[in-house]
């Protein structure tokens, strides 16, 4: 018997099929007699229904925010009622859904009234898809048979007032979590939680940001001692790369906690970037699977690693994101340049997602999302004002037609010449690179292209790793890296 926390994405609870087909991989690993906690998205496309019903009732078009409204109760009536056979149980959840509905029309109408919506209300409103999706499955799971308790996760996980994308209080947190739910998670009740939400100390709703249910999945496994983490999506685990980009994409047997962060920050959409921070110290096991097909293994992804032949392991990217360059002849040997610039993009909002820098120290560039980077070029060039009208500082000049490609893998640690053959067989290819950045941890590569090129760049890297791959099981080494 195991301690299982398994995490069920939109996708996964997206449809009365779906929803039910959750219900029977959480009825499959009850029967063989673990310890489940079920953390679950909203619906699918039911997060961005709610910010739009947000907008029109900031917009004041109440016949909008109601049809909005309408179809979020029809879309979940339509569900407990295809689900949930039992007359008593059926309307217990229709009055819940219907009970919940009526407080978010309650909120968009103050919303109305004041003009403007607050990240704090925001928070409150995107919340109901997980508060509803989460006593649809409980409800199924009870209709099965199983002792399913619902639990809304802002009453353990507490954050700070960060609101849209709030972080943990630890202590606080493992201590709710223990003393709130681990009686129930003991008696082998299931655990039905809902995903991306948290509350500040005083009980003021808040989210852990977009993609943020693979995140308090990752809590709640940490805080409820879990053997392992399943997080079940509509692919059946990390891929070698995006298969719209190349279809020759695998899955990857096996992933090491470093390459999974470096994979998931720089573009892969499997999990959210923070996923495996509660885990790592404690050392719990994670799997990506399919939820359609639950017999495929997936990718078990763990704290060991070994070089092999493998040295790029999958190839990623970034689109939407826009280069800032700082350069002059004057910033050779002034200290504090890139210091101030970095300082003036955190407080215009903006992370940056890499950087580089030439060794004459006349320039440096550095990245990050597009809709933030006329914010970034304003305050960068407030804060080095003075250096620009002496002409220390040429300019800072923006550039948004690029992508960040990404290369990953631990068997490139330690490996000589792994960045000559990635760069050689661009040039060979006529893809220019605009910038290039290597971490400490010598896990991945990234670089800078033109958009133009990005789709040959990932083929060409693709075909580099599979090469690599191929050598690897010719080796016998296996499927680690």
């Amino acid at each position: 018997m195991a301690r299982l926390t398994l995490k069920f994405g939109g996708t996964s609870v997206g449809s009365p099929e779906a929803i039910a087909q959750v219900a029977q991989i959480v009825s499959d690993q009850r029967r063989q007699g673990h310890q489940l906690a079920v953390v679950v998205s909203a619906m699918s496309g039911v997060t961005d229904q709610l910010l739009q019903a947000a907008a029109v009732a900031v917009a004041g078009d109440q016949a909008a925010c109601q049809a909005i409204n309408t179809d979020l109760l029809s879309r979940h009536e339509a569900v407990i009622n295809q689900l949930v056979g039992s007359p008593a149980a059926r309307d217990e959840a229709l009055a819940a859904a219907r009970g919940l509905l009526q407080q978010q029309l309650a909120l968009c109408e103050a919303l109305r009234a004041l003009g403007e919506a607050s990240p704090r209300i925001t928070d409150a409103i995107v919340s109901f898809g997980e508060r509803l999706s989460s006593r649809v499955l409980a409800m199924t799971l009870r209709e099965r048979g199983i002792d399913a308790l619902q639990v809304d996760s802002h009453a353990c996980i507490v954050t700070d007032n960060n609101f849209q994308n709030a972080e943990t209080l630890w202590e606080e947190t493992e201590a709710r979590i223990r003393r709130k739910l681990l009686p129930a998670f003991d008696a082998g009740r299931v655990l039905v939680i809902t995903g991306f939400i948290g509350a500040t100390p005083d009980g003021t709703l808040t989210t852990l940001g977009r993609g943020g249910s693979d995140y308090s999945a990752s809590i709640f496994a940490a805080c409820l001692n879990s053997d392992e983490l399943h997080i079940y999506t509509d692919v059946e685990g990390v891929m070698t790369t995006d298969p719209r980009l190349d279809p020759r994409a695998r899955v990857l047997p096996y992933v090491s906690y470093r390459e999974i962060g470096e994979l998931a920050f720089y573009g892969a959409k499997v999990l959210h970037p923070k996923t495996v921070q509660p885990i790592v110290n404690r050392g719990i096991p994670l799997r990506v699977r399919s939820t359609f097909n639950p017999a495929h293994t997936g990718t078990l992804i763990g704290g060991r690693t070994r070089p092999s032949a493998t040295v790029i392991k999958a190839v990623t990217c970034i689109r939407d994101v826009s280069m800032l360059t700082v350069s002059g002849r004057g910033m050779l040997g002034v200290p504090g340049i890139a210091g101030r610039t970095f300082l003036a993009t955190a407080q215009a909002g903006a992370s940056i997602l890499m950087i580089s820098q030439s060794s004459s120290e006349q320039s440096f560039c550095f990245t990050v999302v597009d809709p933030l980077a006329p914010s970034v070029k304003v305050a960068v060039e407030a804060e080095l004002r003075d250096e620009i009208q002496h002409n220390a500082i040429d300019s800072v000049d923006t550039r948004s037609d690029i992508v960040i490609i990404t290369v990953v893998g631990s068997g490139m640690r330690g490996t000589p010449g792994v960045a000559g053959r990635v760069f050689s067989l661009l040039g060979e290819r006529a893809i220019n690179v605009l910038a290039i950045a290597q971490g400490s941890s010598e896990c991945s590569i990234s670089f800078v292209v033109s958009e133009a090129d990005v789709e040959r760049a990932v083929v060409e890297l693709h075909s580099l790793a599979l090469e690599t791959a191929e050598i690897d099981r010719a080796n016998g080494q296996g499927s680690y890296c």
